[in-house]
């Protein structure tokens, strides 16, 4: 079986991942936080260790500042509702998951928020000066993905946050297709908010993720869930101090452990050695389907500029019968569809139909690759 959508999730994980979420399971299996005995301890101090591998990831100002979410969904939510207030202005580009476009509906809608969508051009590429003129007085956030999970396009985050940092707005930055592939300083971009998720390039487990969050964002921020904490329980109000403001209840801990673990092995191997046999792949299939009749490929022609991400259309084909064909056929596991991102269908124009997507990841091999272009090369004979 070849899996290629490691921009849903990363498959395989490292064996260090679950490893150590073994550990915690067989050796420790305590709540962190809520006792003072040794095994209690040992769960805190595995938790900690993750803060730490993800504060220096990113370069957090601090390991309190990394607060753990069920996913980097709940962390964009924890933002998006967390900080805007009836009256404020948003601004998104036309490449955003759901997982931000939906929250902010939702404010649209019922708490009087107003939004501004700058449109990005036909291959997701984002004019930063666009950004600039779509700001009011009211603006109070700007939300931008780091690289969109359809087309792996990668947006001028810098050029942006440049912008960002000359006004009074939040500027959050949606880490899912980066976070563990691409470098990022959340000190030296100036974010407020680093929302990611543990489950993809980060090898951690399903059910992880988080949020980076800087001390201004963090005064702001209302708690979206109050509860316990292990800390300060004889007050009835949450907590003010970082990470327990926004963490209520029982830890993930195990799938924290994988997290943690899945960190290390990004810093242990290296961004640049992961980044650049990511490339590596993605040229290798461009390259191979670029002659296929039929085949048209979406986002720039470049590598450098978008993540091991590729979109593509096969003629007139129903796209969820090519999929369904790889698989049966060929062991080839791709996903097609709208990816959860139909504002960037309608940017590049294949919505409703979506596109067919090869995501690969640091574990996939040039062999690998070679059999999907080889795949690609047969179906289009068929379909075209």
């Amino acid at each position: 079986m070849l899996y290629f959508d490691n921009a849903a999730t990363s498959n395989p994980k490292p064996e260090v991942t679950w490893q150590a979420m073994e550990h915690y399971m067989r050796d420790v299996g305590c709540n962190p936080g809520r006792g003072g005995y040794a095994g209690s301890i040992a769960a805190g101090r595995i938790v900690f260790m993750a803060r730490e591998r993800l504060m220096t990831l990113f370069n957090a100002p601090s390991e309190k500042q990394v607060i753990f979410t069920p996913n980097v969904t709940y962390a964009l939510n924890f933002a998006i509702k967390g900080l805007l207030t009836p009256g404020d202005h948003v601004i998104l580009s036309s490449m955003e998951h759901n997982s931000v476009v939906r929250p902010l509906r939702f404010m649209e809608k019922n708490c009087g928020v107003e939004l501004s969508v700058v449109p990005c051009d036909r291959a997701g590429r984002l004019n930063p000066e666009d950004i600039r003129r779509a700001l009011r007085k009211n603006t109070k956030l700007v939300v931008l993905t780091h690289a969109s999970n359809v087309t792996g396009t990668i947006l001028p985050v810098n050029e942006v946050a440049a912008i960002v940092r000359q006004t009074d707005a939040f500027f959050v930055l949606d880490t899912a297709q980066t976070a563990g592939v691409l470098s990022i300083d959340f000190q030296e971009l100036g974010l407020d908010f680093l929302a990611f998720t543990g489950h993809k390039s980060l090898y951690g487990p399903p059910g992880t993720g988080g949020f980076v969050v800087s001390e201004r964002a963090a005064e702001r921020l209302i708690p979206l869930v109050e509860g316990g904490t292990g800390s300060k329980s004889d007050q009835e109000e949450q907590p003010d101090f970082l990470p327990d403001k926004f963490e209520a209840g029982t830890a993930n801990t195990v799938g924290i452990a994988g997290l943690g673990a899945g960190a290390q092995f990004v810093l242990g191997t290296g961004l640049e050695k992961i980044r650049e046999h990511e490339q590596h792949l993605t040229r290798l299939f461009l390259a191979g389907i670029r002659e296929i009749p039929g085949v048209q490929v979406y986002g720039p022609a470049k590598v450098e500029e978008r993540v091991a991400t590729v979109s593509l259309t096969l003629g007139g084909a129903d796209l969820g019968e090519v999929a369904a064909v790889l698989d049966a056929e060929y062991g080839i596991m791709v996903r097609s569809g709208l990816h959860c991102s139909p504002l960037a269908h309608r940017t590049l124009g294949t919505f409703p139909a979506g596109t067919l997507r090869f995501s690969f990841g640091y574990f996939n091999t040039e062999e690998e690759v070679q059999t999907a272009v080889e795949a690609l090369h047969t179906l289009a004979r068929q379909y075209c």
